[in-house]
């Protein structure tokens, strides 16, 4: 199918040619860019609904304001492919997500026009206080422009920045992009005039007089005057609470109306009052896209489609994904187990928690995007004798950290933690990859650690999760299809702490932990085949780490090499800590850990990511061999 028809855009090198074009004009350009996104996306998969409902938004704030000069910053990031078209990645555009290509989210070392890199949500009101704050301290003038969703909105890090921008009354312009209708009431043309009237100088200035004024009546009246007029506006507006927050508030506007945006961006560009100042826009996410109107995720994420019928393109039938195993497992605990509850941090669709919601709507708690709350209300629900299964990416995890040491892993309680998408993560790249989650939480006392070689081993440790009661515990598994193993109807609880041997052999051992297994068995065949012997054996736990295996792995055999998905000072660290304090390294025993480079992976293939970290089964055998003193190894396997 030919691309679409774009006049305007194609005139477009970078935001400044917008400032060129009348207000039809940029309509039409509007137009334009939605359907170059539709057909880029319909190429590359990615996130549509959100880069939809943002089009108009991104169209008039880069006419408006002088971007890249002014910063603009998009909280998560994952809705800017039309800012990413409009400021000279257009031709790259359909390499989004591809290996070499752009990145789904924005990036620093991508463009001058992405001033901070966000994959993460509610970073972007922080981020841009900070800006504000050099800004003023260099004596600069620029403009600094955050834009929001509803969504980010209910993270406490929003709060605290609006908090402490409202207190150092900061020159800031936050924009709300509220796409749920969560926040906002109808938008009409009687909001939209007062939207305009309240972003003038003339009203803003009449605003400081009035509030100068009131600061020459006797305390009392001030606060009475104060309130009543903060109050007045927040009756008409719904922004009370941001003016609490010290913030300016507009809105609500339309989103899509590049009418009401346009005088109302501009009005706030000029204003000469230094104060931080919300704009609430009300927009439809999927806007402009009948089939993704129509969806009930609004094509939040999407593969391949055919943009005529909007049909996306399916992969052949596998194996079903270690997060789906994870929900059926988890469901068939909860029906033996009244006390099991399930936590998702607005990722119930991603964590395979939708199904347990349905099955047990009364024990499922989705509450926001709100990590650091999920795992302390956890911990709380655990005190009660209930069990909770907190549901969460191994990268998103690193955003309660605190809350897993201080209110878990101090007090021992049987928080279990669900760690999906651990390793590397294909098109998502290194802002969604698990690499950390074994480091961070191998140092704690209390915690139990496991990963999952396969489906069926998912099963049991979810299973092993529901038993533990006595102090947390976590299991990682990856994104993806598992082996395509027959599963029982219900895991079985391991014994803690007990790894299992798949292959016995005589000079080199192989110990892997998390889903390497099956790349540790291709390379001991491969081994073999060379006249080298192998053992191969799956840990299971990290913590508390089957000792007696390691033990006898290193006396027996000539090389140890362990093998995770995750960074240095993991899963590899603990096992040396162990032989060297036992004196198992002083001798013979050559000992190699293999983990992730010291390094951020670029999005590509998962398959192509573990060639990148020499993590697949040919770096097994080179390292084999180079311990050996055989040959120099082909591929450097990262080291600790």
């Amino acid at each position: 199918m030919a691309p679409p028809a774009t006049p305007l855009l194609d005139r477009v090198r970078t935001p400044a040619d917008l400032r060129n074009y009348s207000g039809e004009q940029l309509k039409q350009l509007a137009e334009e860019l939605r359907a170059e996104t539709i057909d880029a996306v319909s190429q590359t998969g990615g996130h549509l609904g959100a880069s939809l409902g943002v089009v108009e938004l991104t169209v008039a704030v880069h006419a408006v304001f002088d971007t890249p000069r002014d910063r603009l910053i998009w909280d998560v990031g994952h809705q800017a492919y039309p800012h990413k078209i409009l400021t000279g990645r257009r031709d790259r555009i359909r390499t989004l997500r591809q290996e070499g290509g752009l990145s789904g989210f924005t990036r620093r070392a991508e463009s001058e026009y992405d001033p901070f890199g966000a994959a993460h949500s509610s970073t972007s009101i922080s981020a841009g206080l900070g800006m504000a704050m050099a800004r003023d301290l260099k004596g600069d003038d620029r403009q600094v422009i955050a834009i929001i969703g509803d969504g980010s909105m209910s993270a406490g890090m929003a709060y605290e920045a609006m908090n402490n921008a409202g207190a150092a009354k900061a020159r800031l312009i936050v924009i709300l992009n509220d796409n749920d209708m969560s926040i906002a009431p109808p938008v009409g043309a009687m909001s939209a005039y007062l939207s305009k009237v309240v972003s003038s100088r003339p009203f803003l200035s009449v605003r400081e007089m009035m509030a100068k004024l009131a600061r020459r009546f006797p305390r009392p009246l001030e606060r009475t005057a104060r309130r009543a007029e903060e109050f007045a506006r927040g009756l008409l507006t719904g922004g009370t609470l941001f003016e609490e927050l010290g913030f300016y508030y507009v809105g609500p506007i339309d989103g899509h109306d590049l009418d009401h945006l346009l005088p109302v961006l501009r009005n706030l560009r000029d204003a000469e009052d230094a104060l931080p100042i919300l704009l609430h826009v009300v927009t439809q996410k999927g806007k402009g896209y009948a089939p993704a109107e129509a969806s009930a995720d609004k094509y939040h994420g999407v593969q391949k489609f055919n943009v005529i019928t909007g049909e996306q393109a399916k992969a052949p039938p596998g194996p079903p994904s270690y997060t789906k195993v994870f929900s059926n497992a988890l469901i068939a605990e909860a029906e033996a187990d009244e006390r099991i509850v399930s936590i998702n941090a607005a990722m119930p669709a991603g964590t395979g928690l939708d199904a347990f919601a349905k099955k047990f709507p009364k024990r499922c708690f989705d509450v926001g995007i709100a990590e650091q709350h999920a795992v302390t209300c956890a911990a709380g629900m655990a005190t009660e004798g209930l069990k909770p299964f907190v549901a969460i990416y191994s990268t998103f995890l690193q955003r309660a950290y605190d809350q897993v040491v201080h209110d878990v892993a101090l007090q021992s309680l049987p928080v279990r933690f669900a760690m999906d998408r651990a390793g590397l993560v294909g098109a998502d790249g290194a802002t969604h990859a698990g690499s950390f989650d074994i480091a961070y939480l191998g140092c704690l006392p209390n915690m139990v650690l496991m990963a999952a070689a396969d489906e069926v081993e998912l099963m049991h440790m979810v299973a092993t999760a529901a038993q533990i009661d006595d102090r947390p515990s976590a299991f990682r598994y990856p994104r993806g299809e598992g082996l395509g193993l027959t599963l029982p109807a219900r895991g079985t609880p391991l014994e803690i702490g007990r790894g299992r041997v798949l292959r016995e052999g005589t000079a080199i051992a192989i110990l892997s932990y998390g889903t390497r297994l099956a790349e540790c068995q291709k390379a001991a065949d491969e081994l073999a085949a060379q006249g080298l012997s192998c053992t191969v054996a799956d840990a299971r736990f990290a913590k508390p780490l089957d000792t007696g295996l390691v033990e006898r792995l290193a006396k027996n055999h000539e090389v140890l090499i362990t093998i995770e998905e995750g960074s240095v000072g993991g899963f590899g660290g603990l096992v040396a800590h162990h032989l060297l304090w036992k004196g198992l390294l002083d001798g013979q025993t050559k000992f190699r850990p293999m983990v992730l480079p010291d390094s951020f992976i670029d999005h590509a293939a998962p398959k192509v990511q573990y060639d990148q970290a020499g993590l697949n089964a040919r770096h097994i055998v080179a390292t084999a061999r180079a311990a050996l003193g055989m040959a120099e190894a082909k591929a450097q396997p990262a080291r600790a």
